[in-house]
């Protein structure tokens, strides 16, 4: 009985899930596979797929090739989920990503609302730098552009520089400064 297991999950991994055109597609000449982030079933999979992206952007065009470089992708949890896949199920990489991402949706990141910044405040005993790293981390979690209500949050307007903040980036800079000398 267990050799029947054993070889049902061999015959299963040894079908492709690719259609016919992809899994007949040659690889570009001299196609050097990118190293990727081994995806873990436990972040979100669309910055996975984000990541995959940007790796392979030169092949970007060669859907074929997408499909085939991705599966290298996953780790073992999600390895076993692409081995349960039916043969000749995906026709698109198109196709192959949304499944991916409708499988591992429960680890989707979503934007925070723009409240979870305006209530945030400094802790009791909390440092100024942990507050400054806990606020911009928290920023940079939140969609949308706020960079003026930023700038006007904080009350360091012209006191960091000498003259009015107009970016983030400068109110940024201006910060780092500011926590620098309160660390010497």
């Amino acid at each position: 009985m267990g050799n029947n297991v054993v070889s049902r999950a061999l015959d299963q991994i040894s079908k492709s899930l690719f259609t016919y055109e992809i899994e007949g597609s040659k690889l570009p000449g001299r196609f050097t596979q990118p190293a990727f982030t081994m995806y873990n079933g436990r972040i979100d999979p669309v910055e996975h797929v984000s990541h995959f992206n940007q790796r392979m952007d030169v092949h970007s065009k060669d859907k074929a090739l997408m499909c085939k470089v991705f599966p290298s992708s996953p780790g073992p949890v999600t390895m076993r989920w692409f081995n349960s896949l039916k043969a000749d199920s995906i026709s698109s990489f198109k196709e192959l990503t949304q499944v991916f991402c409708s499988r591992f949706i429960s680890c989707s990141r979503f934007p925070r609302p723009l409240a979870s910044l305006l209530s945030l405040s400094m802790r009791k005993g909390e440092t100024l730098k942990a507050y400054f790293d806990r606020y911009w981390e928290m920023f940079n979690e939140i969609d949308g552009d706020f960079d003026d209500m930023t700038i006007s949050t904080f009350s360091l307007r012209k006191s960091l520089t000498g003259k009015p903040i107009t970016s983030v980036r400068q109110l940024i800079d201006g910060i780092d400064k500011y926590k620098r000398v309160k660390e010497d």
